[in-house]
């Protein structure tokens, strides 16, 4: 109640959002909506992201009002926003519930981890800044990449296996399952995910590494590790790759005797926005190059 006593008192005297034909104060949710408010060519309404919005680099300058899925309405409110676009999941409800109530516009957009979820996330964020055309050019041109995608992955004869291994935890692997963005990328990019087993990201067993037997390791990339990297003149990938094929489970799969451990960065390859295209076609290169 407090809170929401806050927000009633902040917005106090502003018009409603509903009343607003264009929101000119719009802030943005989740790192593909912010991607997606840029590729419509919209960011100079933009006064506010979360700290998952950092692509493109312009992004990171906007003011951040926390991560994306712990929000405080204080932080939300404190840019004044007359629109919210958030990615599905935004929150915890209880500050989505007091940000509708103080009258904010907050549209809340679908995650699903294939290309017609992609294309569903850019109709409805184009939608909600009421730019249709621009909209339906940035959907053509996806879909155009997409189906740029589906064309090398149906090339595909037998279909690797590659195990997404989200981090290394008390000598475990943390995994990617299936209804995960890792599953659906590694699906979009021609290959199989390795655990279709386990649900989410999980930590597994060894004893399910080995028997999974992945061709591919698949990590991200995060750019501050890179960046830390250049800066010392070392390899953010190699720091990796040694730290994964030093873990007995995963040396003992076919990947770890290839070595064969790739990376992309971690919001192109997860994010599920307009690089989507792009990042699955990336992918299926790194999977498949020498085959």
């Amino acid at each position: 109640m407090k809170r929401l006593a806050l927000a009633l008192v902040l917005l106090a005297g502003q018009a409603a959002a509903e009343d607003q034909p264009e929101a000119q104060r719009v802030l943005s949710l989740g790192g593909s909506v912010t991607e997606i408010v840029y590729a419509l060519g919209e960011e100079a309404r933009l006064i506010g992201r979360d700290t998952t919005s950092n692509w493109p680099p312009e992004a990171n300058a906007l003011p951040d009002v926390g991560y994306v899925r712990a929000l405080s309405p204080e932080g939300v409110l404190s840019v004044a926003p007359d629109l919210i676009i958030a990615e599905d999941g935004a929150g915890p409800p209880e500050a989505v519930a007091v940000l509708q109530s103080a009258g904010v516009a907050f549209v809340s957009v679908a995650e699903r981890y294939d290309a017609e979820g992609v294309l569903d996330k850019v109709d409805a964020v184009a939608e909600a800044l009421g730019v249709p055309d621009k909209g339906r050019a940035l959907h053509d041109k996806l879909a155009a990449e997409l189906q740029a995608a589906l064309g090398r992955a149906q090339a595909v004869g037998e279909p690797k296996k590659v195990l997404f291994v989200l981090s290394l935890q008390g000598g475990r692997v943390m995994a990617g399952g299936a209804d995960t963005a890792a599953d659906g990328i590694i699906r979009l990019a021609g290959a199989q995910n390795a655990m279709p087993g386990v649900q989410g990201y999980k930590p597994v067993t060894d004893e399910a590494v080995i028997a999974a037997a992945p061709d591919v390791i698949l990590m991200m990339r995060r750019g501050d590790e890179q960046a830390d990297a250049d800066a010392n003149g070392g390899s953010s990938h190699t720091a990796a790759k040694q730290a994964v094929l030093a873990m007995p489970a995963l040396a003992q799969t076919p990947a770890g005797r290839a070595g064969a451990v790739v990376m992309m960065d971690g919001l192109k390859l997860l994010g599920f926005g307009p690089r989507t295209g792009e990042a699955a076609v990336e992918l299926h290169d790194l999977i498949y190059a020498g085959s």
